[in-house]
């Protein structure tokens, strides 16, 4: 059985389309998911909404906590972690992720970069060790076949490759990024373009994307690789 771990993380708690100004994430993560449930009945869907509801941002206490050996932790460690590692178990336990991450200013919302600050755990999903010959750091979720599928939105257009504006797209690449630290490296990604011009080419954009979205679920739904 297939486990899926749908993130949302938009600020707009609506769906565009179903909803005054609505989030164009949601509507696609959702498409996406429904989509893929239709392909996979058998699938477990674990929903995680960091857009209405952020996980706490990383604190000095919550970094020494974290670089503690478990076995020399503290109560209060334990809890500070306790949100971590829920986030983290949803992680490990899941076979594709598929995240809702919309544009704010060239980056990611600092809610999901709250989330992946707290799956980015030592001990957890990369390992590190300074006496280490060579590189001292590696991924503990590799070659687990996981995969992640990143839905985003965006106000301009050209961010894609070789787009006007590709290089201030922080977006895909920071998140590809971090999920390759932890080794999540088989990722996919679909977008929609001008929000913030609205009209036809944003209901053009919009429809390209869901067109995308619904191939993916069949490709991922089955195995395959794009």
């Amino acid at each position: 059985m297939t486990t899926v771990l749908h993130i949302d993380s938009s600020a707009r708690g609506g769906i565009s389309g179903q909803e005054p100004h609505g989030s164009h994430t949601r509507r696609l993560t959702a498409r996406f998911v429904q989509r893929f449930q239709v392909l996979r009945p058998d699938c477990e869907v674990l929903y995680r909404d960091v857009g209405t509801h952020p996980p706490k941002p990383v604190s000095g206490a919550w970094i020494q906590a974290a670089f503690t050996p478990e076995a020399q932790r503290e109560d209060w460690m334990r809890d500070i972690l306790r949100e971590s590692d829920a986030l983290v178990d949803e992680l490990i336990r899941a076979d594709l992720i598929v995240a809702g991450v919309p544009m704010y200013n060239f980056s990611m919302p600092a809610q999901f970069k709250a989330y992946i600050d707290n799956i980015v755990r030592v001990g957890r999903t990369f390992g590190f060790d300074r006496s280490r010959a060579g590189e001292p750091y590696w991924p503990l979720l590799a070659a687990q076949g996981k995969r992640l599928l990143i839905v985003s939105s965006r106000g301009d257009y050209g961010y894609g490759a070789g787009g006007r504006i590709a290089t201030r797209n922080h977006v895909e690449p920071a998140v590809r990024t971090a999920f390759a630290y932890i080794g999540i490296t088989d990722t996919y990604s679909v977008a929609a373009e001008y929000d913030e011009f609205g009209g036809e080419r944003l209901a053009q954009s919009l429809a390209q994307a869901e067109a995308e979205t619904d191939r993916l679920a069949e490709v991922l739904a089955e195995g395959k690789a794009v």
